[in-house]
C-alpha cells in the first residue's frame, strides 16, 4: 500500500467530508474506518437536518452555522435530503415566553419563521394533538446519512482517494514529535507512514488520540431512537421547550423517527440501555402526535454523541448547542496530527473545511475549500446513491426504510 499524504481515521460524515475536501485541494488521501462508513454516530442519528432553531436562543453562533450549512446541503446533496419544513409546537403546559424568545432569536440570526395558531397547525398536520396552542414554522428538513456519507466518500474516491472499510487503526508510532507510522488492521493489515493524520473518529476520538500518547477528553452520551409506522407526516415536529427527552419527531415515507434521550456513557462500545428511555420517548412524542404511542414499532436503535468534555463543561450540558472543536496536536508535541470533535451532522461540511484548512496549512498546500459550491456525485439518482452505500458498507438504521440495499 502506498503511503498517503494524509490519513483520515474515521469514516463518518466528518471524516468522509475531510477526505472529500482534501482531494478537491489536490491532497493524496486515505480514508479508513473500523467498520463500514457511517457505522458510528452519523448512521445512528434521528436524521434531522437542523435549521438552527433548536439552538437559536442558547447558541446564536451555532444556530447561524446550522442555517447556513443546511442551505449549502440543499444545494449540493440532492436526494440525500428530503425537504419537509419543520414546526416548533407549543403545548398548553409549555412556557409561552420560551416560544417568544425562540422566535426572536431565530429572527436575529436569519432563520425565517412563521407563527400559526393551533387550529392552523392541526390543519397542516392531521393527527396533531388538540393540546397544541400555537406553532412556529422553520426550515428544518430530513437528511439520509447513509447516502450523504457514501456520496462524500465516492467523490473523494473519484478524485484519487483510497477508501478502506473494515480497517481499524490499531497503533501509532511517534518519533521526534511526529507520527511516523500507523498500524491498520482488518482488511489492510499493514503499517503506513502518512505525512499527516486526522482523527475524525467521533466518540472514539479519545481512543485514537491515546495511540499517539495524547488525551482528548470525550464525554459521550447515548440516545434512543424509535421508528414506528406512520403515514404522511409532513414537517419535522419539535417540542418548543428547553431540549428534553422525546421532543423530536422526524418524518420518513411511511415511518416516523421518535427521539431522543441523553444519558452519559463511559464506553461508546459497551454501554447499558434502558427500556424506560424508550417508554419515555413514546410518551413525550405522543404528547405532540398521539397516534404514535400505539403505532407499530419497526426498529429501535441507540446512537452515541461525540461530545468533547471541555466544551460540554463550558456550555453547560444538554440543551446547549453542540459546537465542534478542532484540536491541533502540534501544541502538545505531535506536529502532524489533528482531531476534530463534537459538532452535528448538519455542520459536518463546515467541520471538514476547518480541518482541511489546518491540514493544508501544515502541508504547505495553497488551495481554497470548494466543497460548498460543488454538488456531490449521484445526488440526482437515488439508485446510484444507494449503490454507493452498498459499496462502502454504509447502511445505518436511521434511513434503513429509505435506502435500498444493492447487495
Amino acid at each position: 500500500m502506498t503511503d498517503p499524504t494524509a490519513l483520515v481515521a474515521g469514516g463518518g460524515a466528518t471524516g468522509a467530508g475531510v477526505a472529500r475536501d482534501l482531494t478537491h485541494r489536490g491532497v493524496d488521501v486515505t480514508l479508513v474506518d473500523r467498520d463500514g462508513l457511517g457505522g458510528g454516530t452519523s448512521g445512528r442519528s434521528h436524521g434531522l437536518l437542523h435549521s438552527g432553531a433548536r439552538y437559536a436562543e442558547s447558541d446564536p453562533v451555532g444556530a447561524e452555522e446550522c442555517i447556513q450549512e443546511s442551505r449549502v446541503l440543499r444545494d449540493i446533496a440532492g436526494e440525500c435530503i428530503r425537504e419537509t419544513g419543520g414546526l416548533f409546537v407549543q403545548l398548553s403546559a409549555d412556557d409561552p415566553e420560551y416560544f417568544d424568545a425562540k422566535r426572536a432569536s431565530c429572527e436575529s440570526v436569519g432563520i425565517p419563521t412563521t407563527v400559526i395558531d393551533g387550529d392552523a397547525a392541526r390543519a397542516a398536520v392531521p393527527g396533531l394533538s388538540d393540546d397544541v396552542e400555537r406553532a412556529m414554522r422553520v426550515p428544518d428538513a430530513v437528511v439520509y446519512p447513509s447516502r450523504l456519507v457514501a456520496a462524500n466518500a465516492a467523490d473523494a474516491r473519484d478524485r484519487g482517494a483510497t477508501v478502506h472499510v473494515d480497517a481499524p487503526v490499531e497503533g501509532m508510532t511517534v518519533e521526534g514529535g511526529r507520527i511516523t507510522g500507523v498500524e491498520l488492521g482488518g482488511s489492510v493489515g499493514e503499517r503506513i507512514d502518512p505525512d499527516y493524520v486526522v482523527n475524525a473518529a467521533g466518540a472514539w476520538a479519545g481512543q485514537v488520540a491515546a495511540m499517539a500518547g495524547l488525551d482528548v477528553g470525550m464525554r459521550p452520551t447515548r440516545g434512543v431512537m424509535v421508528s414506528v409506522e406512520y403515514d404522511d407526516l409532513g414537517p419535522v415536529l419539535n417540542r418548543c421547550r428547553s431540549p428534553d427527552d422525546g421532543d423530536i419527531i422526524v418524518p420518513h415515507d411511511s415511518e416516523v423517527v421518535l427521539g431522543t434521550t441523553s444519558v452519559p456513557v463511559t464506553d461508546p462500545d459497551d454501554y447499558p440501555t434502558d427500556e424506560r428511555e424508550v417508554e419515555r420517548t413514546y410518551r413525550e412524542c405522543g404528547a405532540m402526535l398521539p397516534q404514535t404511542v400505539d403505532a407499530p414499532e419497526v426498529r429501535t436503535w441507540w446512537g452515541i454523541r461525540p461530545l468533547y468534555a471541555p466544551d460540554e463543561d463550558e456550555r453547560g450540558g444538554r440543551g446547549i448547542s453542540r459546537g465542534f472543536v478542532r484540536l491541533d496536536h502540534a501544541e502538545e508535541g505531535v506536529e502532524n496530527f489533528a482531531s476534530i470533535v463534537g459538532g452535528k451532522l448538519t455542520t459536518y461540511r463546515q467541520m471538514a473545511e476547518a480541518t482541511a484548512d489546518l491540514v493544508c496549512d501544515r502541508l504547505g498546500v495553497d488551495a481554497e475549500c470548494m466543497t460548498a459550491d460543488r454538488r456531490l456525485p449521484g445526488v440526482d439518482d437515488p439508485d446510484r446513491l444507494d449503490a454507493f452505500v452498498t459499496e462502502f458498507d454504509g447502511q445505518g438504521p436511521t434511513d434503513a426504510d429509505v435506502v435500498e440495499s444493492r447487495t
